[in-house]
């Protein structure tokens, strides 16, 4: 495929146009826009578009090349081009001058964002990220040559940006012949890309679960945990995959579990994590877990919050209930809105500059906790140690306890005690900082994972508060982003707009399951049983299987993509095709069991090929080689906790129990028969296999050790 990026120049006489107009009030077509990252630029020299009818059809009419530049509000390299370019008024005015320009939070229009990271590895054979800059045909939006950030001026192996507008502009005016070649090409590719590879084997067998377990160890650090080099990311779907993989071995397969809990150890430990605050900074820049990009995500913190309640489950690590309670009061603290759904992002930068929030001084920190503390302190947090970031020092733990106390003499637990007071102290002198910012708008699939997190915590360590937030924020969904019939994706202000996509129907779905099991309430049955028929009435590809991103009834763009990797988030083909069966599982409900089988035979040769890349499908394909267990207890209220405490004690991650009370009527498919026939009745399934109701507690106790 060609890169026409190599081939185009600017003439000899290409001048950038003078500025004419006066920019001291400028506001451009963001200024009506719900999402923070637009509203960034919204003031902006550039006359930026939403992308949308408007801009589509300027372009159009005007034939003049789009330059589509995603983003997102937490992103620090958006706002180093931002401040570089976009805020500059000569660049503006090439760009005015030349292009349509058009910005996109890809957090609200993941569509476009999965189409244009594709196509930009496609064009360059380089992976992609934020920002995203593209430049599109105006008539058909393909992408033509693509990049992330470009610089001011020269640097990198880097055109400078105003340079590379000008070339581009010149291009499309003098090869647009050549451009429109190459752009056959590129759909050609894209459309190819989602075309099921039918020389595989349909039917799915275990083998991709032993190759990507093979492809974990050989990839895996065994001196600082987590996989491959720097930036290494948490990537919480594979570190659930090693779980899984070591009770799935019966509990032999211990490197699996080693795997898993040495790098949630050294994460936890490291600078990724916020040891004053509680949460997970988004990835670390370096192998060692120690200096982190600074932004905080939901997506990120929902699914470990899971996997530490599950990781202390297996270990018994105290240091991993910390991760959770801490994270647990992160995220009501700082991250959930007072009608109950939960926030988006907290920016890497504050006043301007990347974790400035998050860094001290050593001279600093010594004011604040006084000098007797500040010796464990600083011991316990690399302060002894030369400065790690941009000549300030980022919390990260070196040493343990008895190893301080190994030191400086005396009780490791006098000095844990001394540490834990100044870390009080620090927070709350943090707190007078500016804050970083938040992008306060409120994304259902993101919730949806926070939803999960909180409810397995929350039934794991019998966190009331945890299962009492994890409902709140689906009812916030339901009330604010669920409309005849259909899920929205986004909200902010009371403001809820775009139909949603697939991961909010699989997310939600998935997270709704785990609910009911830390929590029956009936309604939130229903809830899930609309998205599934959702699912299979408006996103299912039914000729070949799987699901597609977007609905049916989705705005036509240049693809149709059904993705079935991972990335930062698990594939929604992976997570619906688990709850789909799940739920069928639950329901007697065939339909469910058969899309959730479908899928897994369409996406058979991406699995094949790299199995590693589909987590989330391997999950829905060991579930559908052994069946989940499915506990239903029937009973009183006072006594159904005690018979759902052992469902709960050990790490399953293939059962899940769901304690009914008795009074809950009119229950869908097999659920109306499982009536109680005494205190508590117990019916224990897995798959289709039903054992005789149980109404004995020690009996049930003895069918599921």
């Amino acid at each position: 495929m060609r890169d026409i990026r190599g081939e185009t120049r600017a003439p000899s006489n290409a001048t950038i146009p003078a500025i004419t107009s006066s920019w001291e009030t400028p506001m451009n077509a963001l200024a009506g826009e719900t999402s923070p990252y637009l509203l960034q630029h919204a003031d902006n020299p550039v006359e930026w578009y939403p992308w949308g009818p408007e801009a589509l059809a300027k372009a159009a009419r005007e034939n003049k090349p789009i330059l589509l530049s995603i983003g997102y509000s937490a992103c620090h390299w958006c706002h180093v081009m931002a401040h570089e370019s976009f805020e500059d008024p000569a660049t503006a005015a090439v760009m005015n001058e030349g292009f349509v320009n058009i910005k996109v939070d890809r957090e609200e229009r993941p569509d476009l964002d999965k189409i244009y990271q594709t196509a930009q590895y496609l064009l360059t054979q380089n992976q992609g990220g934020w920002p995203l800059t593209m430049f599109l045909t105006p008539d058909d939006q393909v992408p033509f040559l693509g990049g992330t950030y470009f610089p001011p001026e020269p640097r990198h192996g880097l055109p400078a940006f105003r340079d590379l507008l000008q070339r581009v502009r010149a291009a499309y005016a003098e090869r647009e012949a050549d451009i429109r070649a190459q752009n056959t090409e590129v759909l050609a590719a894209l459309t190819a890309m989602q075309t099921p590879d039918a020389t595989q084997p349909a039917p799915p067998d275990a083998a991709p679960l032993a190759t990507a377990r093979e492809q974990a160890a050989r990839a895996f650090d065994h001196r600082l945990g987590g996989f491959g080099r720097a930036p290494k990311f948490p990537h919480p779907t594979s570190l659930e995959r090693l779980l899984r993989d070591y009770a799935r071995s019966g509990g032999a397969d211990e490197h699996a579990l080693h795997m898993a809990t040495f790098t949630l150890q050294r994460m936890a430990d490291g600078g990724i994590y916020d040891h004053l605050g509680g949460g997970f900074y988004r990835y670390s820049t370096d192998n060692q877990w120690m200096i982190p990009h600074f932004e905080k995500m939901l997506y990120d913190n929902g699914p470990l919050l899971a996997l530490y309640a599950h990781a202390w489950q297996l270990s018994g690590n105290p240091r991993f209930a910390t991760v959770v309670d801490e994270t647990i009061a992160w995220v009501a603290r700082e991250m959930t809105a007072p009608a109950g759904g939960f926030y988006s992002s907290l920016d890497a930068d504050s006043e301007g500059v990347e974790g400035r929030y998050y860094a001290w001084q050593a001279g600093e920190i010594e004011d604040i906790i006084g000098p007797e503390a500040y010796a464990p302190f600083a011991r316990r947090f690399g302060l002894t140690r030369k400065a790690n970031f941009e000549g300030n020092w980022h919390l990260h733990v070196v040493a343990q306890y008895h190893e301080i106390a190994n030191v400086l003499g005396g009780d490791p637990a006098h000095h844990e005690t001394l540490v834990e007071a100044a870390r009080r102290q620090l927070f709350e002198a943090r707190a007078q900082r500016v804050r970083p910012g938040l992008d306060d708008k409120i994304l259902t699939s993101w919730n949806a994972l926070m939803i999960k997190g909180l409810a397995i915590a929350g039934e794991i360590f019998n966190r009331a508060d945890a299962i009492d937030a994890a409902h709140a924020a689906i009812d916030f969904i339901r009330n604010e982003l669920w409309r005849d019939g259909r899920l929205l994706a986004t909200c902010k202000d009371g403001h809820a707009h775009l139909g949603a996509y697939l991961d909010d129907y699989a997310f939600l779905l998935d997270a709704l399951l785990h609910a009911l099991a830390a929590r029956w309430r009936s309604e939130d049955l229903d809830f899930a049983i609309a998205l599934a028929e959702c699912l299979l009435t408006h996103f299912e590809d039914r000729e070949t299987g799987g699901f597609f991103f977007t609905a049916h009834d989705h705005e036509s763009l240049i693809l149709r993509s059904k993705p079935l990797a991972d990335d930062a988030l698990p594939a929604g083909n992976g997570v619906a095709a688990a709850a789909l069966a799940r739920l069928g599982h639950l329901l007697g409900e065939m339909r469910y069991l058969d899309a959730s089988t479908r899928t897994l035979r369409a996406a058979w040769g991406s699995i094949a090929h790299a199995p590693g890349a589909h987590n989330a499908l391997l999950i829905a394909l060991e579930e559908h080689l052994e069946p989940p267990t499915l506990i239903v207890l029937r009973g009183n209220d006072s006594e159904l906790r005690r018979w759902k405490n052992p469902a709960n004690a050990n790490y399953a991650p293939k059962r899940l129990s769901f304690a009914i009370p008795a009074d809950a009527t009119n229950l869908p498919g097999l659920l109306g028969a499982r009536e109680p026939r005494g205190a508590v009745t117990a019916y224990v399934c897995q798959g289709s296999h039903c054992l005789a109701p149980i109404t004995d507690f020690a009996a049930f106790e003895r069918a599921i050790d």
